[in-house]
């Protein structure tokens, strides 16, 4: 078959996210299972201001043949108004609706391009949920469009706009059990031809726990955090909570980051803040495989990538207990532990710290669960699968 994808940006240095990740390796393994893969995306690299900063046109990359298109003229002030209304609860009118999401991500001329290609092209793989280059992808072609949702639980993913046109998908590919069950929550009665839960394979590494420590001189223990830094990533949290423990703990215990986006970080935290900023994937691996836990409260997930990456690592996870989906991976891996408040947080973190055994057996529990549910392999013959039907 011959299939397009579609993401509104094509992961590369400097425009970090998972969804553009996980399209991305969706459509080198449709690549690999003998389908012929075009990939559309727009000129942005920036997910926050959207600006025009690639050229566009065709290109190759990794033997996949690359579009890049124009993104369309945005009015940021009513956009952010919009923003500010639906995360705080507030109920659109469908006007309103469609001026949301008009002033989101669009490439008009990637639509038209689509349009124009659709009798030669047999599906369409397109997410995440919440653009509108996503949304009207999906209106042009819905008889042939899957949707890669990453549906978060927030206010965005209850706008009837969006859903109406997705209900109208051939089917969904969908990242975890969690996620698929929020889709038929918000859209009951959903019965698309194509429901499968695919998500992305993870090549298996190994990395020396000792590595990170000698290049570094880090010698302290540490945990940490990958990914973009923001509210909805819960990394505030993790800087308090953290800056909280040291002071009550009296616990020499680091932060590291890597990734994308500003931190603020209190004075008493300063000295055990270490902020890598972007890394090569091998000193990632191993920053992870010397941490004592990989810490991710972020309440809103589909599918964490880097907490997969962290088990490969052997490392335990210490996640938020309301991030449905990031609880959900620890429950199913046995790979991790889980917090409510600070006293939990403190708790577990403590137990990490402290008992060595408990630490390489959540480890190990999750590596094994990685190398069993997220082998390129298995992953792969669930997307084959799917893309038949």
């Amino acid at each position: 078959m011959k299939i397009a994808f579609v993401s509104p940006r094509l992961h590369e240095r400097g425009s970090v996210g998972g969804a553009e990740t996980l399209l991305w390796n969706m459509a080198r393994d449709a690549a690999a299972l003998g389908h012929e893969v075009v990939f559309l995306t727009t000129c942005a690299l920036d997910h926050i201001s959207w600006k025009n900063a690639l050229p566009e046109g065709r290109a190759d990359r990794d033997g996949i043949e690359v579009h890049r298109f124009r993104v369309d003229p945005r009015d940021e002030g009513q956009l952010a108004r919009f923003q500010i209304d639906i995360t705080r609860g507030a109920r659109l009118s469908p006007a309103q609706q469609l001026s949301w999401i008009s002033n989101t991500a669009n490439s008009s001329w990637l639509v038209e391009w689509l349009r124009a290609a659709a009798p030669s092209i047999d599906r369409v793989v397109a997410g995440p949920y919440l653009f509108g280059l996503t949304w009207n992808v999906c209106r042009a072609l819905p008889d042939k469009t899957l949707l890669v949702p990453c549906f978060h639980d927030e206010g965005y993913a209850r706008q009837g706009v969006l859903l109406d046109a997705y209900r109208k998908a051939r089917g969904f590919l969908f990242n975890t059990d969690p996620e698929r069950e929020l889709a038929h929550s918000l859209m009951p009665g959903l019965s698309p031809r194509v429901e499968s839960v695919v998500a992305m394979g993870i090549e298996p590494f190994e990395a020396d726990k000792r590595a990170f420590a000698a290049r570094t001189g880090i010698a302290a223990p540490y945990v940490i955090y990958s990914g973009r830094r923001e509210d909805g990533k819960g990394t505030p949290v993790l800087v308090d909570f953290l800056d909280c423990f040291r002071r009550r703990t009296g616990r020499d215990v680091h932060l590291v980051m890597t990734g994308s986006g500003q931190v603020q970080i209190p004075p008493s935290l300063a000295s055990a803040f270490h902020d890598l900023g972007f890394v090569s994937e091998q000193a990632k691996r191993e920053a992870m495989a010397g941490a004592a836990a990989f810490v991710h409260p972020s309440l809103n997930e589909s599918l964490s990538i880097v907490l997969l990456e962290a088990w490969l690592a052997r490392t335990p996870a210490l996640v938020h207990s309301r991030g449905r989906v990031l609880r959900w991976q620890c429950e199913s891996s046995c790979g991790g532990l889980w917090f409510t408040d600070y006293p939990e947080f403190e708790e577990a973190l403590l137990r990490l710290l402290d008992d060595a055994p408990l630490n390489a057996v959540l480890g190990a529990q999750g590596r094994r669960y990685v190398l069993e549910r997220y082998s390129p392999a298995a992953v792969r013959a669930r997307l084959a699968a799917a893309l038949e039907v």
